[in-house]
């Protein structure tokens, strides 16, 4: 939420779970889907990386480069924070 601040986005819904989050965000239509997923990526990693300096030699990186982007418009918000 800080990055989501940070950047004046949104953030609608968010779970975290073992080997994935998601992350259901409201962002200005300038911003890229990839944009988006790349700054949380780099943020986060950088913030647990700080807290827990272990993960340094025990992990060559945190997030894999992988990630789903959709908009919403198909089908509706509430649909998609429900799934979240």
């Amino acid at each position: 939420r800080q990055k989501a601040d940070e950047r004046g986005w949104e953030v609608i819904a968010l779970e975290v779970m073992p080997d994935q989050v998601h992350l259901f965000v409201k962002h200005d239509p300038k911003s890229s889907a990839s944009y988006v997923a790349n700054q949380f990526k780099g943020f986060t990693s950088r913030v647990l990386r700080e807290e827990f300096p272990h993960l340094k030699s025990r992990m060559p990186t945190l997030w894999s480069s992988s990630y789903f982007a959709a908009s919403v418009g198909a089908v509706s918000a509430a649909t998609v924070e429900k799934y979240i």
